[in-house]
């Protein structure tokens, strides 16, 4: 037990150092933004004006949704990001009946938080389709879809969830469509492109809608709201960054629907960076002169690659760490055999992206909530092998230790660990490969690695930008599993190859006679 004990104080130290600095910690300033192209872009004007004023600033772009992005604000893990009056106002403060701008700050307030005017667009929701199609069928407001009860409709998760969205529609339009099929935001502008689907949820300053040929339809039961884009901030902020706010405050009232569309389509139909765009924008628009830092593709790479093994490296280590003795226990203590086995099944059954958000309450965004449910997906194949491998071991065996007079530890490190060395070994390649590709959904919660890329190319419909995330994660999948092999050579006694290389011989000739 007391072996137990400093191995859990071990894999709970590794999950504290891998955990970012608090926010007394940090020298500069995080913002954040959602997972979607002008949210990036906004991040990104954030994040140079702050610079602007010698302040260091972070961006931690693509963090998911609305609500992570707020509870992030809340905890102090960021300190400004990007968000919309519709979206405060009905779905993250819907349960507190506000109708206003002056109730929503006074909300706001009693959170810790704040928000400055309006930056001068809005960017409400709205349905569209091919204008082709449209015409075709003769639809031009959102009414019009009840007279086609057998439209493929296609929304964003999003869309479909919130309190604003498919439901409230559905509802005050009385339309006939069966629940419409979840779709990525991004992919659903191909698919419609594409003739698979006959309308989805757009923002009315999407660069999409023009490049694609899309008509806008009308909302003639005024169903959709504004959605002003403000910023909102740690009301602290006014305090202890003055200067960084006077700056910030001279972006309200400058971007108007006209310049958000024209630096979204720069971004996604002209495949520039949302970070050149945010420059431009302030040096055309507020004569503030910043330079984006540029890096080269083996840089991003390589950032990229550590980021990703560290958070692998870490979570293994610790499920190592504790699911050896789980799975020790489970074999040798019956009455927590059941309770062991069926905690780490449980977990393995819980959808990756729902646990990586499920860690964010508790630890916060970032590297430790990702470790941590890489950790909990890396016990089960380790747990369960560890098990499996005691139990197979013959009975004669245990007989023999016994009547040596081993002690049982002595049993347990000498013979019966040795003699399940390719077992256990095996559910710990299993959890590597596993961990490796699962790895990639830490980007949503600001962890980086591989998945940055990959989300960023999904965005910008971008496949080398994709390529440069998932090539990697692949090679890294192949290379861990030859390092184990490799182990394995080195840590299997030189009797259990020799026996076990005569078994896959002989296995080799019976199959090959006839």
């Amino acid at each position: 037990m007391r072996s137990l004990g400093l191995r859990l104080c071990l894999a709970g130290l590794i999950l504290w150092l891998s955990a970012p600095a608090g926010a007394e910690d940090r020298k500069g300033l995080v913002v954040g933004s959602k997972k979607f192209t002008e949210s990036v872009i906004l991040g990104e004007l954030l994040r140079l004006t702050i610079a602007g004023t010698g302040r260091a600033a972070e961006h931690r772009a693509q963090l998911g949704g609305s609500r992570v992005l707020f509870s992030a604000l809340e905890s102090g893990e960021i300190d400004a990001y990007p968000e919309y009056t519709g979206t405060l106002l009905h779905e993250l403060l819907v349960s507190e009946g506000l109708s206003n701008l002056p109730e929503l700050r006074e909300a706001l307030a009693r959170r810790g938080l704040a928000m400055l005017e309006p930056l001068g667009f809005n960017n409400s929701y709205a349905l569209g389709m091919l204008a082709d199609k449209a015409a075709e069928l003769g639809i031009r407001t959102v009414s019009d879809l009840a007279q086609h009860p057998k439209l493929m409709l296609a929304f964003s998760h999003e869309f479909i969830d919130r309190a604003d969205g498919w439901q409230g529609l559905k509802q005050r339009y009385g339309l006939p469509q069966a629940s419409p099929q979840g779709l990525d935001h991004d992919l659903a502008y191909r698919a419609i492109a594409a003739g698979r689907i006959g309308a989805t949820d757009i923002y009315t300053t999407d660069a999409e809608i023009g490049y694609y040929g899309l008509r806008t339809l009308i909302d003639d039961r005024d169903y959709f709201r504004d959605y002003r884009a403000v910023v909102l901030y740690r009301a602290e902020l006014e305090h202890t960054a003055p200067e960084v706010m006077a700056r910030l405050r001279a972006l309200s009232g400058r971007i108007d629907e006209a310049a958000m569309i024209a630096m979204n389509a720069r971004v996604k139909i002209s495949g520039e960076t949302e970070a050149k765009v945010a420059a431009d924008f302030l040096g055309e628009a507020l004569a503030i002169d910043v330079q984006p830092a540029r890096s080269s593709r083996l840089q991003v790479l390589t950032q990229r690659t550590l980021e990703h093994l560290w958070l692998v490296g870490v979570s293994l280590s610790a499920a190592i760490i504790i699911g050896l003795p789980l799975g020790i226990a489970a074999a040798r203590i019956r009455y927590v055999e059941q309770a062991i086995l069926g905690a780490v099944s449980i977990v393995q059954t819980i959808p990756s992206l729902a646990l990586f958000v499920f860690m964010i309450p508790l630890l916060g965004i970032g590297a430790a909530p990702a470790i941590a449910a890489l950790f909990l997906y890396s016990l089960l194949p380790i747990v369960r092998n560890v098990h499996s491998g005691l139990r197979d071991i013959a009975q004669p065996v245990h007989e023999s230790a016994i009547a040596l007079g081993l002690p049982r530890a002595m049993r347990l490190l000498q013979i019966e660990l040795p003699l399940c060395t390719r077992t256990i070994l095996a559910g710990i390649k299993t959890s590597a490969v596993i961990n490796v590709g699962t790895a990639t959904l830490a980007a949503l919660i600001g962890a980086g690695g591989y998945g940055q890329p990959i989300l960023t190319g999904i965005r910008r419909d971008d496949m080398e930008t994709i390529l440069m995330g998932a090539i990697p994660a692949a090679l890294l999948a192949l290379a861990v599993q030859a390092l184990f092999g490799i182990i394995e050579k080195g840590l299997l006694p030189r009797g259990l190859r020799l026996a076990q290389s005569a078994l896959d011989q002989q296995h080799s000739g019976q199959t090959s006679n006839p």
